[in-house]
């Protein structure tokens, strides 16, 4: 869906209500999707339902319970794609992405022919669309409007094996030490403009960096920082002494190594490209999680392909055991196909009916297996290898709390799901645990935080000035904008 003009959208199921119609007075209407300032690719909010009462629904309160509208009243079309996600919980996901700039939007929510809540909801602009480049000048101001934590832990810990960086020394040491090997991407980010230098052959996935910086440096001024980046899937940094330690970014982390982590290029890219070219995004998947836990199949579920020697055992685990878990190949790429012992290459099917499974095996592939952040924003419970990788956010989960933990080698993973299958009550609320954990540590905005404030706390540790390099060239900004927008912010400060 490209553009839709001034539009009306119902939210609705076909599940039964709480009981009776949601009240519009005591359902609530919330999120950053509400605020002017929290620019995001696709923007959002939540819809809950409520009775008379005050009383949350629970589960989906039927087709047309809601119509949301959104128009800029200074315009005479609207160009916004609105999507409606049922999260099949009494709550709705309301995302909206603007293809143009607006002065003011308003936004209305209602039941039947009734306001919800405080709507309608005047966005008081200028209101800017994801191509627009128009950074706010001052990083607190940013943060503040993003609601963007004071901390994060993982950042700390990453930071920690770096005291100070020297811009100078990692330009000359990282190239000699990891260019010749490696894929890598030496950035300078000055006076908000991006500039590259690449290393190595494969260096086709610097689109998603790329990307996250110009969208970055189109809603906030960042810092003047040097950094290199891994293009490659296993971390680099692995000496043992604190001495001589380079800081490379990368997408994932491990126990054996000192690699500073980002979110994940996938994760990442699902953001920007949220109601765009991605289908699987933290949103959608909310609106596709199968059927009620006791209506899902009992059987543990994993599709992928040869990338371990862990997931050729757990086909064979699959093969010996077909009543407890149904785990196969989509592809060979890595390993010799043995037909005999690992059964039939399967088609590949929607990520979405993964969730008709109650229970999601997540083992590694080359490293952390991606796909973590979308098995958890499921209603379903997740069985998750105890790994050396890391995803940012594996260190804030917690087993038994958000997901159930197996060994390894696998040796303890039917004794898992017996586990959950004995303890079904048990196992419900871990799932649901680690499904609030992705809706309140996961999202777009969750994501445009931990790159800011991890850039903006790594430039605190310079101690030269990052420069433009030999050789580097400027990330041009996309300049395909069908409707171009004007910045406030750049008219002011030319009138200065």
């Amino acid at each position: 869906m490209r553009v839709l003009w001034p539009l009306c959208v119902a939210l609705g199921a076909v599940a039964a209500g709480a009981g009776g119609r949601p009240s519009p007075e005591r359902s609530a209407v919330w999120g950053p999707g509400l605020r002017a300032e929290a620019a995001l690719p696709a923007r959002y909010f939540y819809v809950q339902a409520a009775d008379a009462e005050g009383q949350r629904f629970t589960s989906s309160p039927g087709e047309n319970a809601f119509q949301v509208k959104i128009t800029a009243p200074d315009e005479q079309f609207t160009r916004v794609g609105v999507q409606v996600l049922d999260r099949k919980d009494g709550s709705f996901l309301v995302r909206y992405r603007m293809y143009a700039s607006y002065k003011n939007l308003k936004i209305e929510v209602k039941t039947g022919d009734k306001h919800v809540a405080k709507s309608p909801y005047i966005l008081k602009g200028p209101i800017y669309h994801e191509n627009c480049d128009c950074p706010q000048e001052e990083s607190s101001a940013w943060l503040e409007e993003m609601n963007c934590p004071q901390i994060i832990p993982q950042i700390q810990r990453d930071l920690a094996n770096f005291p100070i960086v020297d811009p100078d020394k990692i330009a000359e040491e990282i190239p000699q030490r990891f260019g010749q090997r490696q894929s890598l991407c030496h950035y300078t980010i000055k006076d908000n403009e991006v500039y590259i230098k690449t290393y190595g052959e494969h260096v086709g996935f610097r689109i998603f960096m790329d990307a996250i910086l110009l969208s970055l440096t189109r809603k906030v001024k960042m810092p003047d920082v040097e950094f290199f980046v891994n293009l490659g899937d296993w971390p680099l940094e692995k000496r043992k002494s604190p001495q001589n330690l380079h800081p490379i970014f990368s997408w994932c982390g491990s126990s054996e190594s000192k690699d500073i982590v980002m979110p994940t290029y996938d994760l990442t890219d699902s953001v920007l490209e949220t109601m765009g070219r991605v289908s699987l995004d933290m949103m959608s998947v909310q609106a596709n999680t199968g059927p009620s836990w006791e209506d899902k199949n009992t059987t543990a579920f994993w599709r992928g392909r040869d990338s371990r020697k862990e997931r050729l055992e757990l086909v064979k685990l699959s093969r010996k055991y077909p009543e407890i878990i149904d785990a196969a190949f989509t592809n060979f790429f890595f390993f010799k196909h043995d037909e005999s012992l690992y059964g039939p290459i399967v088609k590949h099917i929607s990520f979405f009916d993964f969730f008709k499974y109650k229970y999601q095996i997540n083992i590694d592939g080359t490293v952390a297996a991606y796909r973590l952040p979308y098995l958890l924003a499921g209603n379903s419970v997740v069985l998750k290898q105890d790994s050396i990788y890391y995803e940012h956010f594996y260190n804030e989960l917690q087993p038994w709390k958000h997901y159930i933990p197996f060994k390894g080698d696998l040796s303890d993973l039917l004794e898992k799901l017996q586990w959950a299958k004995e303890h079904d009550e048990e196992a419900k609320n871990i799932a649901k645990s680690g499904q609030e954990f992705a809706r309140n540590n996961l999202m777009g905005d969750h994501i445009f935080c931990y790159y800011f404030k991890l850039f903006q706390e790594y430039a605190s540790l310079q101690v030269s000035e990052p420069k433009i390099r030999d050789g580097m060239e400027k990330v041009q900004q996309p300049d395909d904008d069908l409707f171009p927008c004007t910045c406030h912010r750049k008219k002011a400060k030319d009138e200065l």
